[in-house]
C-alpha cells in the first residue's frame, strides 16, 4: 500500500480513461476517507453524487462543454498558450469516457466551507490512489447548471467534478518543488534545517 508520501508522490491528474467498469465500494471508501477531513466548526458542507449513468453522464459533458468553450475563448493570451502546450481545450472527454464521475458540492455559508471541501477532495484524491484508479480534479468555470440538472438545493455549490477509473496510459507525474523551495524556518527565507538544531 504505501505511506501517504508514497500515495501522493505517484498521484498523477489523468484526463484520458478506459471505460471498463470498476468498484463502487472503492468509490464510498474513498468518499468515506474524504468524511473524515477537517472541518470549520465540525459543519462537514461536503455533499457526494456519485454519476454512473451514461445519459447524464453526456448531458453533464455537454454543459460542461458550453462553459468550457465560453471560458477558453475569454481567456488571456498566456493561459491560452497554457492549455495549448499541454494539449487542454474546452472538449471534456474524460466526463463520458471515465466509468464514474463525482460531484463534489459545499454547502456556502458555512464557516470555511470551501477550504473545508477542498481538504475533503485531497483526502479522497489520496484514497482512491490507495485503490488503483485514476482521478481528475476538473473545476467548471460556472457551475449554477449542476444545481438543476442534479437535483441539489441551492445552497450548494458544485466544487469540482472527479473523473474515476483507469487510465488509459499513466501520464508520467510531473516535477514537484523541492522541500528547501517551500518550506522556512521562522523566517521567510531562513533554511527549514535551522528548526532541525
Amino acid at each position: 500500500m504505501g505511506s501517504v508520501l508514497d500515495l501522493a508522490r505517484r498521484r498523477v491528474s489523468v484526463r484520458d480513461f478506459l471505460s471498463n467498469p470498476i468498484d463502487l465500494r472503492d468509490v464510498l471508501y474513498a468518499i468515506d476517507v474524504a468524511c473524515n477531513a477537517p472541518s470549520g466548526a465540525n459543519r462537514q458542507p461536503w455533499r457526494f453524487v456519485i454519476v454512473v449513468d451514461g445519459d447524464l453522464k453526456v448531458k453533464i459533458r455537454m454543459c460542461c462543454e458550453e462553459v468550457e468553450r465560453g471560458f477558453h475563448s475569454r481567456a488571456p493570451e498566456w493561459m491560452k498558450k497554457w492549455l495549448g502546450e499541454r494539449g487542454i481545450t474546452w472538449r471534456k472527454e474524460f466526463l463520458t469516457q471515465a466509468p464514474v464521475l463525482i460531484m463534489v458540492f459545499g454547502k456556502s455559508g458555512e464557516p470555511y466551507w470551501v477550504q473545508s471541501v477542498w481538504l475533503a477532495i485531497g483526502y479522497m484524491l489520496l484514497a482512491l490512489e490507495e485503490k488503483g484508479l485514476a482521478s481528475l480534479t476538473y473545476t467548471p468555470s460556472k457551475v449554477e447548471w449542476a444545481n438543476e440538472l442534479l437535483g441539489v438545493p441551492k445552497e450548494y455549490v458544485l466544487q469540482a467534478i472527479i473523473p474515476v477509473g483507469k487510465a488509459k496510459e499513466m501520464p508520467k507525474a510531473k516535477e514537484r518543488l523541492r522541500l528547501e523551495d517551500t518550506v522556512y524556518c521562522n523566517r521567510w527565507g531562513q533554511n527549514y534545517a535551522a528548526c532541525l538544531d
